[in-house]
């Protein structure tokens, strides 16, 4: 799409003269995943219309299963029940799932109800695997073989499904026993390689990696991307092979997982999206808001302790800032790299006082040398060089602390089973601006009578 907003415009200009033929070829050109920011900003009327086009065009199962949250629920809101129910049963059951996780309350048990009786015992089937578990997003139509077919029986096997929409994303084929255990996995060049006459038990790789059900999604994506893999089997503690995750999967378990610690790092929900209704934002975002209000007056209470001092050398007050500011960025700092590393599986909580330790160590360096820079520029600009000590020495303490606490908090949320991000970035910032204006002001308060 050369140009979305102008795209959007002639949509709109088409659809409101009426002109729905030309509209229609307009949006056959649009790719599924580019239709999203397109819906984005039509209107309900226009919504519906689009859709409609893309029933006619029978795109529109692929196109709802690449909208985010936020859009898809602006257009279940312009789709009927049944229409709904009926684009629903066309998708893949882990696309599925995770679109019906997403309905309206009040709609959800209607449109489910209208489901075939098959998708919707699949769609139970699902629902009872833990949450963000392999289970509940892997895809349970998988190419399976007898380990005695012969490698043209086996490509016979593989040509039959060619109706199947999924024989187009065939990436391993698997070798099972009578009651549906995992024995190996046969890469599809080594099929088309080896001899007509070949056993696929000859050509598989046994004990191939996969996963349990009950596996964390996480973990699933870490071992995919550890081993290189397109697709990683999913079995049961019997070895009953389920379903597979495939690599497109893995990358939408990653940006989830990044989103969720991005969201949790600045004390958001993940239902607060860009096109979020403003209620909504307001509802997710004001107690978190309250929280960090909390700790500010914390702030303003330990500056309020050092009330006289301030009085008596008030260009302290101009400095207090730089302190915090900086003890602030540190901390993030290293709470980022410490959080990226857990949610990497770089960092286990036994390794966690090598990190700890580390951050420790370059908090202190860090805040020697910009304490340095500090005491320098107090200095020129203030003409007390006692004043410039008292900035080194704060400056050095509060970044030390900054990384102690920015290491520290995430290890410790999870060694008690927190996620990492949750909250660590307002833990760490009431820490930093703590210990910021207490060490400035405390220092400044034991050396006042060098500072007058």
């Amino acid at each position: 799409m050369a140009n979305p907003e102008l795209t959007t415009r002639i949509l709109r200009r088409l659809l409101a003269s009426g002109m729905t033929a030309r509209a229609g070829r307009i949006v056959a050109r649009v790719h599924p995943a580019d239709l999203g920011p397109m819906l984005a900003v039509l209107t309900p009327d226009e919504i519906r219309s689009v859709t409609d086009l893309l029933f006619e065009q029978r795109r529109a199962a692929e196109t709802l299963s690449e909208l985010p949250p936020d859009i898809f629920r602006q257009v279940v809101d312009a789709l009927d029940d049944e229409r709904l129910a009926a684009v629903l049963a066309r998708l893949d059951i882990d696309d599925m799932l995770a679109l019906v996780e997403e309905l309206p309350e009040e709609r959800h048990d209607d449109i489910v109800a209208l489901l075939p009786e098959e998708r919707r015992r699949d769609l139970e089937k699902m629902e009872l695997y833990p949450e963000s578990s392999a289970g509940r997003v892997m895809n349970t139509d998988f190419v399976a073989l007898d380990a005695k077919m012969t490698a043209e029986e086996a490509i016979d096997h593989v040509r039959a499904l060619g109706g199947d929409s999924e024989s187009e994303s065939i990436l391993y084929l698997y070798v099972v026993d009578d009651e549906a255990r995992l024995l190996g996995v046969v890469p599809i060049r080594r099929l088309v390689t080896a001899a007509p006459s070949r056993a696929c038990g000859d050509l598989m790789v046994r004990d191939p990696v996969s996963v349990q059900v009950d596996t964390d999604q996480e973990e699933v994506a870490a071992i995919v991307a550890r081993y290189n893999l397109l697709a990683v089997p999913v079995i049961d503690g019997t070895g009953r092979m389920h379903g597979l995750i495939t690599v497109d999967d893995v990358i939408d378990v990653i940006q989830e997982e990044a989103t969720e610690d991005i969201y949790n790092l600045a004390g958001l929900s993940e239902e607060d999206r860009v096109f979020s209704p403003i209620h909504l934002s307001v509802k997710k975002r004001l107690p978190w808001m309250v929280v960090n209000l909390g700790t500010a007056f914390l702030a303003a209470w330990i500056v309020g302790l050092f009330e006289r001092t301030i009085e008596e050398v008030v260009l302290l007050a101009v400095f207090m800032p730089v302190v915090a500011g900086m003890a602030g960025n540190g901390g993030t700092q290293a709470l980022t790299v410490v959080a990226r590393g857990i949610a990497l599986g770089e960092l286990e909580f036994s390794s966690g006082m090598r990190a700890v330790s580390k951050e420790l160590a370059v908090g202190v360096t860090v805040g020697a040398a910009t304490g340095l820079l500090a005491a320098g520029f107090v200095y020129v600009w203030g003409g007390q060089p006692f004043l410039g000590v008292v900035v080194f020495a704060a400056m050095l303490v509060s970044l030390a602390v900054a990384g102690l606490v920015g290491a520290a908090v995430p290890l410790a949320l999870k060694a008690a089973n927190y996620d990492p991000a949750l909250g660590s970035s307002v833990i760490v910032t009431t820490f930093t601006d703590a210990c910021g204006f207490f060490s400035f002001l405390g220092i400044a308060t034991l050396f006042l009578d060098r500072l007058g």
